[in-house]
């Protein structure tokens, strides 16, 4: 029997949530997933969620009732998957504490806004990752705050180049015996979020993944489906 996948998306159109959703959806049906998509956050109010393997909101900067979000917290902590990435996992509902504390993390800011700068992989042997390496992106840079419990897969380092002048300075290694000043602060960029009671999940259990720019637990084909999304928005550079 196939795994069951819930897609809903929603929220500010500047994600473009329900092409996103659609990208989503044809990524996990080639890995044999049986996919409901819907939008808004009603289906969340399904008494039948906890019988889904995975779930992917798709939806950002938007609200939830509260019967909602109880219901998917409950079908998390049963063992339902949930996975995401950017805003529309990041930052789905920045009044809602319940839902940050289950994802793990909220989006912060994204200084300078579309920058280039590097991913570290910190994990590449991990089924997530595989595959990849280290590499220069080009979109925001995501700044998030996360549970320091989450296992971090990768991670990016931002500078002072993009903060004000009257930003609290640090010292770092250059690497050659000198010391750099300036502001440096290396955050998770992607993250798993382990689920004591995940029953459903492959891979040792990942209950769910969080991530800033281009982050999946869906699929290993994070980078193609960004690619792809840019494509078809006829953009060099991610805006959302």
């Amino acid at each position: 029997m196939p795994k069951k996948a819930l897609i809903a998306w929603g929220g500010w159109e500047g994600h473009t949530p329900e092409q996103s959703a659609n990208i989503v959806r044809t990524l996990l049906e080639r890995n044999g997933f049986d996919v409901t998509l819907g939008q808004g956050t009603a289906i969340f109010a399904d008494p039948e969620l906890a019988s889904f393997d995975l779930i992917v909101p798709v939806i950002t900067m938007s609200t939830i009732e509260k019967a909602e979000l109880q219901n998917l917290t409950l079908a998390v902590r049963g063992g339902s998957g949930l996975g995401g990435f950017h805003g529309t996992m990041g930052d789905s509902f920045r009044n809602e504490p319940d839902y940050q504390f289950m994802t793990g993390g909220q989006w912060v800011a994204h200084p300078g806004n579309i920058i280039d700068y590097t991913v570290a992989i910190t994990r590449p042997d991990d089924p997530i990752t595989k595959g990849i390496s280290d590499f220069a992106y080009r979109s925001e840079q995501y700044y998030m705050h996360v549970d320091p419990s989450n296992e971090v897969l990768a991670t990016t380092t931002f500078t002072d180049a993009h903060f004000r002048a009257s930003a609290a300075l640090s010292c770092r290694s250059s690497g050659n015996g000198a010391m750099e000043r300036g502001r440096f602060s290396t955050v998770p960029l992607v993250t798993r979020r382990m689920s004591s009671r995940c029953r459903k999940c492959a891979d040792g259990g990942a209950g769910f993944a969080l991530g800033g720019a281009g982050v999946a637990s869906v699929s290993h084909q994070l980078r193609k489906a960004s690619g792809e999304l840019r494509r078809q928005r006829g953009l060099n550079s991610c805006n959302g």
